[in-house]
């Protein structure tokens, strides 16, 4: 029956007592009330609930978990881009960040937050009208999983803010699982005879990504928040220090050890204090976060591909354990790049247990003077593949024997070759079998023409079966071809096929990046994208007016330019172009006729008094133009506020962009 007008306030009145009560326990761990206290009234809502159902709503403390087990997480775009940050491991890669963001800057000195890094999972949590609506993990940084049902069961995730928040707020931080947490859990997996888990950071990942919420209730997990995302409907502060505070007086768990430094030289003393100390809190950290203060100067730095400038993650020393070698093996790369590695005895470093790490190169080998049967430094920072840093001599047996690289490749037998002046050996056959693996193993992924089914142990028995010689004869595949592989039914066969047909349609950028061209990332494949427009243009153009893309050095200007100079490589794009494949960028929506701004191109530099950067790109883009965070050959204006970026400024001059003022820019808008 519908609820009464005294259930319903009471209802309303236990929700608001429980949100409190749950915002003193798990945000500011300060408890008000006692366990019973708070039992009691749980207990008195539930029951009105179960009396009344209606009265049940996504915002209850009651249905923290509610949602039944679903059968797989559903894609989730992130609005605003979640960044990756860029690493430093010592003061000197530190000083050098600062230095170059001083520059950046116009030589103006800067503040800056100090953050510890959680080394958890990150996640993106939406809320509308201060309620929950949407909690996702990072992915790739534009796409997540959608894990809204999970994320409602961790206590200290609100499921509606205090006080008045924006209409619409995206809020970033990472989930973790506290040591205490993690050693009980395991203690009751050794009672139940169950496998134990690794690490926290393993064990918080995985339960997020739990099918069913139920048992992502039981995991041990909390939040640390960070920073925001896409807001709407509201006023953010100007600094990262002050938006902290603001997060936390909606009810957002934010960690009490951030600190504030007048100078980033600051940061150093904060890295010191927390090298010692770091032992002291109850979660895992891998490092700590420096983030410029001025959101305004944020701004003005931007972000390179998924690094924004204006933060540094600065990690702790890495961890260091000692094992022997047992071997050494070369690899095959998807660019023919021969590369060795180490076979270990299985040790235990920085929570994983190592059996293989990266050797770099033979010149790498041989300066470090390490020897196959010694004993030797195996060093793991934060998520850096395992590396081995130092031999030891002392305790070398006689058997021990030097490196030394193939000269022909352990895969096809051509002769291994090494450009002068590189350190690296190449496999120059093209047709290798090793680097066409690898080249189909990285074409289908998700980063590149993104092939829904095509994993390598189908690849590899489509080479197998000679039903493919290059990445071109997978637009050619007949679902007659596939459907009698081992494991490919007809709904297998008839999907992958399907999603063959649909990856035509990826943009230039993704094919770029699927090409596998050395030193041709995802970041600079959008880039050239960007800049071109389509395939063509790319292959007819020269190191020269590539090296003046801002974001192109020579190396991968000649890079690109021997690629697309090779035979082999036109005939390849040739055959794509012939089966279908899209050789031009994503092109955006054309502007409604008779916008006062269409055509043009708009970046913003400096502080400007009347509007930040973001609102002026927003009322230009509503005017029909369009608006990006760097000057190209494209830019047709620059508005400079208040201490430009100098080097905006002299790409606008390189260009002929034209130069606006604040005045003049508002002189240029329409009434």
């Amino acid at each position: 029956m519908p609820a009464t007008s005294d259930a319903l306030k009471r209802a309303e009145k236990l929700r608001i007592e429980l949100d409190e009560y749950n915002y003193r326990y798990y945000v500011q761990d300060n408890p008000s009330v006692s366990d019973a206290v708070y039992d009691a009234g749980m207990r008195e809502l539930r029951e009105l609930e179960v009396e009344f159902p209606d009265l049940v709503t996504p915002v209850s403390p009651t249905q923290r978990v509610g949602a039944p087990p679903d059968k797989g997480f559903a894609e989730a775009p992130h609005r605003g881009q979640m960044f990756s940050l860029a690493n430093s491991f010592d003061d000197d890669e530190y000083m050098a960040w600062v230095e170059r963001t001083r520059r950046l800057l116009n030589d103006r000195d800067f503040d800056v937050t100090c953050e510890l890094k959680i080394d958890g999972l990150a996640v993106s949590l939406t809320y509308q009208n201060g309620v929950l609506v949407r909690g996702a993990t990072r992915g790739d940084g534009m796409k997540g999983e959608d894990v809204t049902s999970n994320v409602r069961t961790i206590k200290s995730i609100p499921l509606r803010l205090l006080g008045s928040p924006p209409e619409h707020i995206e809020i970033r931080g990472e989930i973790y699982m506290s040591r205490e947490g993690f050693h009980r859990m395991n203690a009751e997996r050794t009672n139940e005879g169950l496998a134990l888990y690794a690490n926290p950071r393993n064990s918080a990942a995985g339960s997020v990504r739990q099918l069913d919420p139920a048992i992502t209730a039981q995991r041990p997990l909390d939040i640390w928040v960070y920073g925001i995302g896409v807001v709407e409907g509201g006023t953010v502060p100007d600094t990262q220090w002050d938006l902290l505070a603001w997060l936390n007086s909606m009810g957002v768990r934010t960690n009490p050890n951030n600190t504030h430094y007048a100078k980033p030289e600051g940061a150093i003393e904060y890295y010191r204090k927390w090298i010692d100390d770091r032992e002291n809190t109850d979660y895992d950290t891998d490092g700590m976060v420096v983030k410029v203060n001025s959101r305004a100067d944020c701004d003005e730095l931007g972000v390179v591909g998924r690094e924004p400038r204006w933060a540094m993650a600065y990690k702790w020393p890495a961890q260091q354990e000692v094992t022997q070698l047992l071997g050494i093996r070369v690899n095959v790369g998807r660019t023919g790049k021969i590369n060795p590695f180490a076979v270990l005895e299985p040790v235990f470093v920085g929570g994983v247990t190592v059996q293989h790490a990266t050797l770099h190169n033979e010149d790498y080998i041989h300066d470090k003077d390490i020897r196959v049967g010694d004993w030797v430094v195996v060093e793991r920072a934060g998520e850096v593949i395992p590396q081995i840093v130092q031999s030891l001599p002392e305790r070398r047996g006689p058997d021990a024997r030097e490196f030394n690289m193939p000269t022909t490749c352990p895969v096809c037998g051509t002769e291994v070759t090494r450009a002068e002046g590189e350190s690296a050996h190449y496999c120059k056959n093209p047709a290798c079998p090793a680097q066409l693996s690898e080249l189909i193993f990285h074409f289908v992924s998700k980063g590149a023409m993104d092939i829904d089914g095509m994993g390598p142990k189908l690849a590899t028995s489509l080479l197998e079966a000679e039903l493919i010689t290059d990445v071109a004869d997978i637009f050619s595949l007949k679902l007659e071809d596939v459907v009698e592989l081992e494991r490919m039914g007809d709904l297998s066969a008839t999907k992958l096929v399907t999603n063959i047909a649909a990856s035509k349609q990826q943009p230039l950028h993704r094919l770029l990046f699927a090409l596998g061209i050395v030193h041709v990332g995802a970041e600079v494949a959008e880039l050239l994208a960007t800049e071109f427009g389509e395939m063509d243009k790319l292959i007819a153009t020269n190191e020269s007016e590539l090296t003046e893309i801002p974001g192109i050095g020579p190396r991968i200007a000649e890079s690109i330019v021997e690629y697309f100079g090779d035979a082999d490589n036109l005939a390849l794009v040739g055959k794509l172009r012939d089966a279908g494949v899209r050789m031009d960028a994503d092109i955006p929506d054309a502007p409604a006729e008779g916008l006062p701004m269409s055509g043009m191109a708009f970046c913003f530099t400096g502080t400007l008094s009347g509007m930040s950067r973001t609102q002026g790109e927003e009322r230009v883009k509503a005017l029909g133009a369009t608006a990006s965070g760097s000057v190209t050959q494209k830019t047709t204006h620059l508005v400079i506020g208040e201490k430009p970026g100098a080097s905006k400024v002299k790409q606008a001059e390189k260009y002929g962009t034209e130069v606006l003022d604040e005045d003049a820019f508002m002189a240029l808008l329409p009434e």
